[in-house]
């Protein structure tokens, strides 16, 4: 039909009659149908508004591989000649909007030409959106979320087709379509049921839903998107003290490969810097998984997250507490009403706690004004203990000079030692033991404890105290009376003065009575013992010093008495004399001449000393030689064959040997 009324409408444009016009007419158009056998007609084309400005573009295609086509578009009776593109950006001041108009377009092959077929529209009612461009992803919990820039207020209607990212192999595109929500000029998309720890590549495309006549969008740029990152990255740190700084090197393990296939970027950020210290390092981005950074001695956190583009991990955190100092000492002085330099920072940090958090901190640069240092100068608490730093900077790294305790004003303790408890008493003794004033209640330097005792059952009740150390949390009490009632207290004490008192009441053991059996056993072990030893003690000897053989001497019989009457009488001084008995004389003559073998005088003694004496003739010595010749006389006598021996009753010969001295003993014979 629209090839039959083409004639008519070609007589009409060129205005001619008659029947030489119509023929030239049907040859014109025979012709232009016989060489139009070479070209593909045209699609009909789309118009509609891009609510980008205010210019509506058509649309349309067609099959053909001919490189020189030229296209006219027409609106009604208008017409747009020359188009060398499948698509025509158009003035909407050109276009009638709001009333139907016919829609075709005609194209040109050479000298051939092919017209789409007509349509019938109105253009304010066919809207079609831009493709989406610039689309973010992120994981939730619910599921994959789209998000991309709004082409109005009005919500949209939008088609996702995702598939598996796979390296070894290619999956079929899947499509789901939802309406999307805006939020700050932004459309949002979220896909369910999505595997969070696979990646997948995603498009899209968008319509409007308010349009009489709304057209699909082109689809988007293919859009990588990783796996979540769920596991924080697990950092291991190495901490090396170089002169007052700290150099920290932190590392962990690579991403897996679904987290990382669009990049893996990580975040540092240290504290100190925030804090605002000189030469202390601010956030750094990097993409690598190492990195080494410098700190002071003050205590600092450390955090790493890693980022891709489907959103962050959880934050690593790595706590640096401060370097621990043996037996810190109260600060001198400090710089805290001193104007600082720029390169000096001071840090107090709150020991409420017994420990340096580094949220419980007071930062003091040079870099900020007077009216700001003095207002952080003045939130400084009296009786607060602080741990004090003073760092400055040495080759862009922070180093610590000065680390001490401090106190701005200094107080009494406000409360006594906690848990002060006995235990172990004996009749003299108590161990004692508590804890520590908690540092919030020492307020002020705990110089030492103060430990009294007082006898209850003392009428005087005399308080007997001494002083222990502050480090001390025990303590032996010592030199107690038995049996005996004590209170004893236990209070700190500062440089101001005596804290509150923690008392308690105990009871001396009476003194044990001395057990007789364990006595008598424990003499008995004495003296075995000592007998032992000395029995012992005599082997060794006998062994090391053997004894000395005693030579035999004959027992003198004339020498010892007859009688024990003899032992009973006094000593008497005797003159002994001696007579040479002859075989032919029977007796002895009264004038015979006395023959002195032995003089001397005796000592007057007891009968004891005799027998000493005659025990000590019996020694060998110059006595027992002059005893050996008396024997000799009598035995002489004897030879003589001398029968009157019995006659002689009186004769006695006796060696006395008395102190080195030899007496004559003489005796009258009858």
């Amino acid at each position: 039909m629209i090839l039959l009324d083409f004639p008519l409408y070609l007589m009409e444009t060129l205005k001619c009659r008659g029947s030489l016009c119509g023929f030239v007419v049907v040859f014109m158009f025979l012709t232009t149908v016989s060489k139009g056998s070479a070209c593909h007609a045209p699609s009909t084309p789309q118009c509609f508004e891009t609510k980008a400005d205010e210019f509506y573009i058509c649309e349309w295609s067609m099959n053909t591989t001919e490189s020189d086509v030229m296209f006219d578009l027409y609106f009604k009776k208008n017409r747009f000649r020359n188009i060398k593109t499948t698509w025509s950006k158009i003035h909407r001041d050109k276009l009638n909007l709001f009333t139907p108009v016919d829609l075709w377009v005609e194209a040109h092959v050479g000298n051939s030409s092919c017209t789409s077929t007509k349509k019938s529209v109105i253009l304010s009612n066919t809207v079609k959106y831009e493709a989406p461009q610039k689309m973010s992803v992120s994981w939730l919990k619910s599921g994959l979320k789209l998000q991309w820039k709004a082409v109005e207020q009005n919500s949209a209607l939008a088609e996702v087709r995702f598939r598996r990212h796979d390296e070894h192999r290619t999956e079929l595109w899947e499509n789901r379509t939802t309406n999307t929500t805006v939020e700050s000029s932004m459309y949002h998309v979220i896909v369910p049921n999505l595997s969070k720890h696979s990646a997948y590549q995603v498009q899209i495309r968008h319509r409007s839903t308010k349009a009489h006549n709304p057209l699909w969008s082109n689809w988007s740029p293919v859009v990588m998107v990783p796996a979540e990152l769920e596991q924080m990255p697990g950092v291991t740190v190495t901490t090396t003290l170089i002169n007052g700084t700290r150099k920290v090197m932190l590392a962990w393990k690579p991403m897996p490969h679904a987290v990382s296939v669009t990049g893996v970027n990580y975040t540092m950020n240290n504290t100190q810097s925030s804090r605002g210290c000189p030469c202390a390092e601010r956030t750094q981005h990097f993409k690598w998984n190492k990195y080494t950074t410098y700190i002071s001695y003050s205590a600092a956190n450390i955090s790493v997250i890693a980022r891709n583009t489907a959103g962050y991990s959880p934050l690593a955190i790595i706590q640096v507490p401060a370097v621990p100092a043996a037996d810190l000492k109260s600060c001198d002085k400090t710089l805290l009403d001193r104007k600082l330099n720029k390169q000096t920072c001071l840090e107090l940090y709150d020991l409420q706690d017994g420990d340096s958090r580094s949220e419980n901190v007071i930062t003091l640069t040079g870099r900020k004004k007077k009216k700001e240092r003095v207002k952080i100068r003045k939130t400084v608490k009296d009786y607060v203990r602080y741990l004090y730093f003073e760092h400055r900077c040495n080759g862009r790294k922070p180093q610590t000079v000065k680390m001490c305790l401090f106190y701005q004003k200094e107080g009494v303790p406000l409360r006594e030692p906690q848990d002060f408890t006995p235990s172990s008493e004996t009749d003299h003794s108590v161990d004692l033991s508590w804890k520590a004033i908690p540092s919030v209640d020492q307020r002020g330097f705990l110089t030492h404890y103060s430990l009294c005792r007082v006898k209850i059952s003392s009428q005087e009740e005399h308080k007997d105290c001494q002083n222990i150390s502050a480090s001390l949390i025990n303590h032996r009490l010592e030199n107690l009376t038995p049996g005996t009632k004590y209170n004893i207290s236990l209070a700190g004490v500062t440089r101001v003065g005596e804290g509150p008192r923690a008392t308690i009441t105990i009871n001396t053991q009476p003194k044990k009575p001395v057990n007789v059996l364990w006595s008598l056993l424990f003499l008995f072990g004495f003296f075995f013992i000592s007998t032992v030893c000395t029995f012992i003690l005599k082997r060794i000897k006998n062994k090391i010093f053997p004894p000395v053989p005693t030579p035999v001497i004959p027992d003198f019989t004339p020498c010892q008495p007859e009688s024990q009457q003899m032992l009973e009488r006094k000593e008497e001084v005797h003159e002994l004399t001696l007579h040479q008995l002859h075989p032919e004389r029977k007796s002895l003559p009264e004038d015979a001449e006395e023959t002195p073998v032995f003089r001397g005088k005796w000592d007057d003694g007891t009968d004891e000393d005799a027998e000493d004496e005659r025990g000590d003739s019996r020694m060998p010595g110059g006595s027992s030689d002059e005893c050996l010749s008396t024997d000799q006389a009598l035995r002489s006598s004897r030879e003589g064959e001398m029968t009157d021996m019995d006659q002689v009753d009186n004769e006695i010969a006796m060696l006395i040997y008395r102190n080195g001295l030899v007496f004559d003993v003489k005796t009258d014979s009858t």
